[in-house]
């Protein structure tokens, strides 16, 4: 929450606003309606175009967080949204400055996430003469955004900051752009907030209808062989009190999608694990030979299906429950949809659940745990990441946020640190944008300041915004961020040396900097560990440390993830890896 002094400036700025003051700016207008949704934070870049909401922002009213590139400023904005579950607002001028956004709008969108970006851009006497920082992000980002806005009139701050608001955080949520002239943001009117909304055609779809609810109490009786596909909308809904409740009722087990993690306890004798590419052998087995599946949340999406939907689940009844009905039968044949917010539907569902007739079944998919648990070859010369990410894990008690960049390290985390908690893990699931770990982490710990936050990241992806370390050091954010460092783009290594015949290609990144002199350049803290020994011990040292710290970790080069399905390979086609250890 804001501290003492900025409520008080934000009352004085609404008490101007209640009559006080006769006309605002359009950039007085947009931050006031920022104040009236609750905004406690935004993160930006300043630029012409944005010239007159930064004047705005100097009386103090809102905290911004100045990001040394508009990437990070995003990606900090969703890692606020993720932990919260609240929208992440962010600023960028026009031209570059927004198109600097692309890649984090597309993020929010393939994850759902609630986000408000504000753009400015140039006088609307200029739009269309390729003035000087003239881009149409209205044109660039429609595919990726739940809505757009551009502001041609002052007067319709007020209504379009309310609906943007409202779109992003409900039904299935996501990034709404506004776009604001120059000459709007200078225009002068009244301010009037509006206390409600009113969208003709967008109108979600909360309540499950009662038949269908009857229909899944029908199929969870007859079923001897269910399993619980359960995604990021559990999460989202806030649906994992409800998920855990369903699932002992009806003594079924779950396995959770990347998105999903935390959304079902991973410490729970009921869960499977992950699903899909890099998924356990239970989770999988499960979906090949289960009788009734039910996602929840889930988009089926091809890196839990792999695309092979003449091999997925083949023998069950599909259950679908999600709020947004354009994904019911986009990816699989659904036999009962459901549409309607998660936990709404699993309230409905748990008054008067049945009991599946699974004994046996949940025998046999503990069997598979138990016979088949993920492993790896440690080693008592070299540092396997898998060890290093399960220290962490074993030395926290699970108790922290962890945010990672997308490669070999975040499907790592997936498979060792159990999450118990929703938003405790926050990552780039559908995009796979490299470059989100560590901002992300910085705006999940301003978020939630009372947490450990860690983010895990790899030598690659830490290189793409690591110049948000000078926002770590000044604002002494105490982010722990563990680079896993095997100098090379783990991920494409492995598929070179499985797909394409060792022909390594273009990643090698042994001429990446010096981390620790990198870190201590910004004044943040940096270690460099390269046994086990030098792990706990920097690792000790980095979590008695009150800010930021960063810590190099050098690990096995040629250490794969397994198992592993093929692109394009059925979930019975599974690489254990066995012949690697």
């Amino acid at each position: 929450m804001p501290d003492t002094a900025t409520m008080e400036k934000m009352a004085e700025r609404l008490a101007e606003a209640k009559g006080e003051k006769k006309e605002f700016s359009g950039s007085e207008i947009l931050l006031l309606s920022l104040l009236k949704e609750g905004v406690e934070c935004v993160f930006g870049y300043p630029g012409g175009a944005v010239l007159p909401i930064y004047d705005s922002l100097y009386s103090g009213s809102l905290r911004h967080v100045l990001a040394r590139h508009e990437q990070g400023a995003i990606h900090a904005a969703d890692g606020y949204a993720r932990a919260t579950g609240r929208a992440g607002v962010v600023i960028a001028t026009s031209g570059p400055g927004a198109t600097n956004l692309v890649t984090g709008i597309a993020n929010a969108q393939m994850d759902s996430i609630p986000l408000v970006c504000i753009t400015g851009n140039v006088a609307q006497s200029l739009i269309g003469t390729d003035a000087f920082q003239e881009a149409d992000i209205m044109g660039i980002t429609m595919p990726i955004t739940k809505h757009s806005y551009f502001v041609s009139d002052v007067n319709d701050i007020p209504r379009v900051v309310k609906e943007a608001f409202h779109i992003a955080t409900t039904g299935r949520p996501g990034p709404v752009l506004i776009d604001i002239p120059k000459d709007v943001s200078n225009a002068k009117a009244p301010f009037h907030y509006p206390e409600t909304v009113s969208i003709r055609g967008y109108q979600p779809h909360c309540d499950p209808h009662p038949i269908q609810v009857q229909r899944l109490h029908q199929a969870v009786r007859e079923a001897k062989k269910p399993v619980i596909l359960a995604g990021g909308g559990v999460v989202t809904a806030g649906a994992e009190e409800e998920l855990i409740a369903f699932a002992e009722q009806a003594r079924i087990p779950v396995t959770t999608t990347l998105m999903g993690l935390g959304g079902f306890s991973g410490e729970h004798p009921l869960w499977l694990g992950m699903p899909g590419m890099h998924g356990t052998y239970a989770a999988n087995h499960a979906l090949l030979e289960c009788d009734l599946l039910i996602g929840i949340g889930a988009r089926f999406d091809d890196r839990v299906t792999m695309g092979r939907l003449d091999k997925f689940a083949t023998g069950a009844k599909i259950v679908h429950i999600d709020i947004d009905p354009a994904e019911i039968g986009k990816n699989v044949d659904t036999f009962i949809p459901i549409v309607g917010d998660v936990r709404k539907v699993l309230q409905a569902a748990n008054r008067g659940v049945p009991c599946s007739q699974s004994e046996e079944w949940l025998q046999q998919t503990a069997e598979w745990k138990k016979r088949y648990p993920l492993k790896f070859q440690d080693s008592e010369e070299s540092v396997k990441p898998q060890w290093v990410i399960r220290h962490l894990y074993e030395t926290t008690h699970g108790k922290a946020i962890v945010t990672t960049d997308v490669g070999q390290h975040q499907m790592w985390v997936a498979q060792y640190f159990q999450f118990a908690k929703p938003r405790s893990f926050i990552s780039s699931g559908g995009l796979g944008a490299m470059g989100f770990g560590f901002p992300s982490a910085l705006g999940a710990q301003l978020a939630r300041p009372d947490e450990t936050v860690i983010c895990v990241t790899g030598d690659g992806g830490f290189q793409m915004t690591n110049q948000e370390l000078a926002v770590a050091a000044l604002m002494n954010i105490p982010v722990k961020t563990v680079i896993i460092n095997n100098r090379c783009l783990g991920m494409v290594r492995q598929w070179q040396e499985v797909f394409y015949q060792e022909r390594y290609s273009e990643v090698d990144l042994t001429a990446s900097p010096d981390y620790v002199k990198l870190a201590e350049a910004y004044g943040v803290k940096g270690f460099r560990a390269k046994t086990k020994e030098e792990v706990v011990q920097v690792w000790k040292e980095a979590m008695s440390h009150p800010g930021p710290v960063v810590l190099d970790i050098w690990v096995t080069p040629e250490e794969n993830v397994y198992p592993m399905v093929a692109p394009g390979s059925g979930l019975d086609e599974m690489i254990m890896g066995d012949e690697k250890q």
